[in-house]
């Protein structure tokens, strides 16, 4: 049976996939914000290794559908996130704003570089100014949002005690 924190989650969940194919094509940023690590984190959190491995895989998927020459890539790094992610819940996903911002920092900041090292897209300095340059920039402004997204659902999230 789903109970109403269960429904939120999904709601969620949903809101930022729709979020990342729909507001980020009309923002258009270089250093774009990505609601579907936001989604793939606030999943793995919540699930154990082997169902946000799915997620994530699942995410990664429909992301490769949609540009088929990298494709794998994008199920690879995100399958790989939203399992170590929900590995490393406990020692990171605590109630601390900092904590929170550095772990979706972390979370972007691998999934891209697993991304752009698994497509073989871009190589030498391309590979390195995209790393070092345009993925933590594009970290920031995903952590950001991140807890904005996390401040503003917070009190539904939060288990009530009795």
């Amino acid at each position: 049976m789903i109970n109403a924190r269960s429904a939120a989650i999904a709601v969620l969940f949903l809101s930022l996939v729709v979020l990342h194919f729909t507001l980020r094509p009309i923002l258009d940023w270089r250093a774009g914000i990505d609601f579907l690590i936001i989604a793939l984190l606030m999943v793995a959190v919540r699930t154990r290794p082997g169902v946000a491995a799915l997620v994530g895989f699942l995410m990664g998927l429909v992301v490769d559908s949609l540009a088929p020459e990298a494709f794998g890539a994008g199920a690879l790094s995100l399958t790989i996130v939203g399992f170590g992610a929900s590995r490393l819940k406990s020692a990171f996903f605590a109630d601390n704003v900092v904590v929170n911002a550095v772990f979706v920092f972390l979370g972007k900041c691998a999934a891209d570089a697993i991304f752009l090292l698994a497509e073989q897209r871009l190589n030498g300095a391309a590979l390195l100014g995209q790393l070092l340059v345009w993925t933590p920039l594009s970290a920031l402004v995903t952590a950001l949002v991140g807890l904005v997204v996390l401040s503003l659902v917070r009190p539904t999230m939060e288990r009530r005690r009795s």
